[in-house]
């Protein structure tokens, strides 16, 4: 194509000697796929699939959609459950004015719910955490399988009576009579400016606590097949999404799966150095094994996605074969959950160590409004990459 006048394009299209237009039309006989690997994949960077894999029919959608789909799927599939919190309906009060969802929730994980499934199973909630979480656990404690969105990690402190005292203990308290099918998702971690109260990483608490269970996953492909494992699960789950994770793509299959909790999955295969990650400084990771590899430094990558129950298996294989390990943690530096890994390095490859064991994490301080400051508070491919060249001596 090229210009033939200044008010646009037009194609030039070939003709034959009298002038007509003359074009031969390649139909291919081959099948249609709708497989396609994730972005960035090569043979050697091919994640472990955990699920279906990446060679069935699916298609490239954003986490926040994954979310949602797998809600959609899981009320469909069990009518004990149901949905609660503050917005999930967004137009609780207005159905007089035609307003039945306005948003489906500050994040829009819950759009389109209510529609289907009605104001029995999608729940607006007032704005008292402790009091639906608590209304939750007894749901859960009588047959239901209660999904509530908490909005922000950071208001699980909120109902942190109701979680540590009756969510987390009433299988053990009463023998494994009891189950407690409850999951519970919030958003996490920094991004955009949401300051000191809206960006923390609470998940090494929760991880602390015997009896509630937390995952992390890192990309749309691990969203649904944890969260459908959390709803399915028979024990209280918490389930981790990084606000900057929410609007990335990746590869989804069409089919609902489900993920097993407790493990974790290779993103990368190197032979230098592990990386872990979890939730988004697994993309941190990923992108300075992209950084190091240019330099000659082939890292591993592993994405822990479950920290309680968390998969120590696979760190100890890894850095068996790399003999170094680095730890990307957003948290802050102590009691996080890159120390927890760090001493499960220590205490059970430590001969397998050939250099110190390296953390990168945020700094002990509350995360900052400033968009400079909040910069520097997290960890970067940048970060991760220079404390890697200088564990090898480079």
């Amino acid at each position: 194509m090229h210009p033939t006048s200044a008010e646009g394009w037009e194609p030039v299209l070939p003709r034959n000697d009298e002038g007509e237009i003359s074009l031969t039309v390649h139909v291919s006989t081959a099948p249609v796929s709708t497989k396609k690997d994730p972005p960035h994949m090569t043979i050697e960077t091919r994640p472990d699939p955990l699920g279906p894999g990446f060679d069935v029919p699916g298609s490239e959608i954003r986490y926040r959609e994954a979310f949602n789909k797998t809600l959609f799927d899981e009320l469909r599939r069990d009518p004990d459950v149901f949905i609660m919190g503050e917005d999930v309906a967004g137009g609780a009060g207005r159905e007089h004015l035609g307003i039945i969802d306005s948003w489906g929730g500050a994040f829009a994980a819950t759009k389109g719910l209510i529609q289907e499934f009605g104001a029995e199973r999608i729940r607006d909630t007032p704005i008292s955490e402790a009091g639906f979480v608590g209304a939750a656990i007894g749901a859960a404690l009588t047959g239901s399988r209660p999904v509530v969105d908490l909005m922000y990690f950071d208001f699980i402190t909120v109902a942190w009576d109701q979680l540590l005292s009756n969510a987390a203990k009433n299988r053990y308290m009463f023998g494994g009579q009891g189950k407690i099918p409850l999951t519970l998702f919030a958003r996490s971690g920094v991004a955009a400016g949401y300051s000191a109260q809206h960006s923390q990483n609470f998940y090494s608490i929760v991880a602390h606590i015997p009896g509630l269970k937390c995952v992390v996953p890192s990309d749309a492909y691990t969203c649904r097949g944890l969260l459908a494992a959390a709803i399915r699960d028979d024990d209280p789950v918490i389930v981790c999404n990084h606000k900057k994770l929410i609007n990335m793509s990746s590869f989804v299959p069409d089919e609902s799966y489900t993920i097993e909790l407790g493990k974790g999955r290779y993103l990368r295969r190197g032979s230098d150095v592990t990386l872990v990650g979890m939730s988004y400084t697994t993309e941190v990771c990923r992108l300075a094994a992209e950084l190091l590899a240019e330099q000659g430094i082939d890292a591993e990558v592993v994405d822990m996605l479950s920290l309680s129950p968390i998969d120590e298996d696979i760190v100890l294989e890894s850095v068996t074969k790399t003999n170094r390990i680095v730890i990307v943690d957003e948290d802050t530096p102590r009691c996080n959950m890159a120390t927890d890994i760090a001493a499960l390095v220590a205490d059970k490859a430590f001969d397998s160590l050939d250099a110190p064991i390296k953390r990168v994490t945020g700094p002990h301080t509350p995360v900052p409004y400033s968009k400079p400051l909040e910069d520097a508070f997290v960890p970067s491919p940048g970060d991760v990459v220079a404390t890697t060249v200088a564990l090898l001596g480079r």
